[in-house]
């Protein structure tokens, strides 16, 4: 069973000297940079696993042919922008994406990228190539994709089956590095090689994740920092504990609540938190075939005990109505009117407030009407509430 709610998170927090003013943080070569790392994934390969848990920490080993502008906030197709790709063009049936790739670019054992690298990644992603993945995660991406062909060493073509104009965009997605020809699947999950800033280091489940500078990285000046340490804490109280203390520079995105930063905030005054729209669902999963979950009426008693918007209330406090307000101003509208159905006193403020209210409840759980998460309920002609003892 998986029942969710999509709200706002918290994208990171990070510790700062106490005496440190905004200018401190412009960019300083050196150092090493300590993460907070919520989980230990199962493997470093980023093409076999599902997650941020190894793309975070991994990225920075690869490069994509092309990528997201990091320095914008929202990823749009406006904002993709090259990497080991220096330009890309469709033909004029739109079926055939051609990259001009990158030379003298090298991977971290000291072999060249070369154009075939390209081809044996998305072998790979598609089941063509002879040494599989243990796992594809994202197999559905590329069922458009019929083929890669190569042209020298510096050039290669994605041939559609028919056109897909947002197939840039997955290119340009996280989730999307080039791996090398010379480096098998299996090894990859242990030791990957790259092309990107960082080289990896070491691994140690439940411990830590370490990368560290590439001298040789094609991107003169950069990296900035000497290198990465991710250091694997699995409790969120744990966490904020290791942040208020120094043993951590910076939090794992999306992790926090909007109440545990206030708590943060108030034990670190000095910290540095952004809060910002996540497509992440936060998720009640159990094992549905261990009693007592296997029994249909039990989860879906579970199900109609979880009051949605008490959820959102607590978790959210109303960052994601406030957001959606901004968000609209800065599109360009003159002014911005906000309805809800309920609104519940829930005796904290909230950083908006509704311009038009349906009702108003007491901070109690209630359903029907839409209230509930699903199932009949939902759909009764009034919203009720239980009687109190």
């Amino acid at each position: 069973m998986d029942r969710s709610v999509r709200a706002f998170a918290v994208l990171g927090c990070l510790l700062v000297p106490a005496l440190a003013a905004p200018p401190a943080l412009a960019e300083k070569a050196g150092g090493i940079l300590r993460l907070q790392h919520r989980d230990s994934p199962p493997s470093m390969s980023i093409h076999e696993e599902a997650t941020i848990s190894t793309s975070m920490p991994m990225m920075g080993v690869f490069n994509n042919l092309v990528m997201f502008n990091s320095k914008e906030k929202q990823n749009k197709m406006d904002n993709i922008v090259p990497d080991l790709a220096e330009s890309w063009s469709w033909d004029a049936s739109k079926t055939k994406l051609t990259f001009k790739l990158r030379q003298g670019v090298k991977w971290h054992d000291g072999k060249p990228f070369t154009a075939k690298d390209v081809q044996c990644t998305w072998d790979l992603l598609t089941g063509k190539a002879k040494d599989g993945l243990r796992k594809n995660p994202r197999a559905s991406w590329y069922t458009n994709l019929d083929s890669v062909s190569v042209k020298g060493d510096h050039e290669a073509t994605f041939n559609l089956k028919r056109p897909q104009p947002s197939f840039v965009a997955l290119l340009a997605s996280g989730y999307s590095p080039v791996y090398p020809c010379h480096v098998s699947p299996r090894d990859m999950r242990l030791k990957p090689v790259g092309t990107g800033p960082f080289k990896f280091v070491e691994f140690k489940a439940n411990e830590h994740i370490k990368v560290v500078k590439n001298p040789d990285y094609w991107k003169k000046g950069r990296p900035l920092l000497d290198g990465i340490d991710y250091t694997i804490i699995t409790s969120r109280a744990t966490a904020v504990l290791a942040l208020v203390a120094g043993k951590v520079d910076m939090s794992f995105p999306y992790d926090w609540s909007i109440p545990v930063v206030k708590d943060f905030r108030n034990q670190a005054p000095n910290s540095i938190c952004e809060v910002g729209p996540t497509n992440v669902s936060r998720n009640l999963i159990v094992n549905r075939d261990s009693p007592p979950f296997d029994n249909a009426e039990i989860r879906k008693a579970m199900v109609l005990t979880l009051d949605r918007k008490a959820f959102v209330d607590i978790l959210d406090e109303g960052h994601t109505l406030a957001a959606i307000r901004d968000k609209l101003v800065e599109a360009g509208a003159n002014r911005v009117f906000s309805a809800v159905l309920a609104d519940k006193d829930t005796g904290r403020a909230k950083p908006i407030s509704p311009d038009f209210i349906g009702v108003r409840l007491p901070n109690r759980y209630v359903f029907g009407f839409g209230m509930d998460v699903s199932g009949a309920w939902r759909n009764l002609p009034e919203i009720y509430a239980l009687k109190e003892d």
